[in-house]
């Protein structure tokens, strides 16, 4: 990447990220919490990156790669596949809701796209649960809607 183009992409990401920060100075700790932790390490990373651009050595073009899109046979199915594995749990977010869509989407990817055995899948599922619960809804008390088809049933 041309290092005008590097440096203003790292100022654009520097001032958005340090207008969140000082956005969510202002909020009461539980709704800053998140933007303060994504935001913090993005700006910090984005002066690095701005930095480096501006003391680092001029690049000499000889490790530069073409970058094509592929068109092997199997590409286009991979790319399918991982587009409906993104709307698959999309759908079961809103549909379920978030406590739900999670672990049943982590089993299901393990065990389907990632041929996992029975107890591999079953055990990070029920740790990512367990952590998963564990932070939002004991430690944080992050309430999460309930989805649109138990809405539907009258069960939330």
């Amino acid at each position: 990447m041309p290092k005008a183009a590097s440096l203003t992409l790292s100022v654009g990401v520097m001032l958005l990220a340090g207008y969140g920060i000082f956005a969510a100075t202002g909020w009461p700790w539980k709704a800053a919490l998140f933007p303060l932790a994504i935001g913090i390490p993005l700006f910090c990373l984005a002066a690095v990156e701005a930095l480096w651009t501006l003391l680092g050595r001029a690049e000499t073009g000889k490790n530069e790669m073409e970058v094509a899109l592929t068109t092997e046979a199997g590409a286009q199915r991979r790319i399918l596949v991982a587009v409906a594995w993104m709307v698959g749990f999309f759908a079961a977010v809103v549909l379920l809701g978030f406590p739900i869509a999670v672990p049943l989407f982590l089993f299901l990817y393990l065990k389907l796209q990632g041929g996992e055995g029975w107890p591999l899948s079953i055990g990070i599922t029920l740790a990512v649960t367990a952590v998963f619960y564990g932070l939002f809804d004991a430690l944080l008390h992050l309430p999460f809607p309930a989805g649109w088809l138990f809405s539907w049933l009258g069960l939330a």
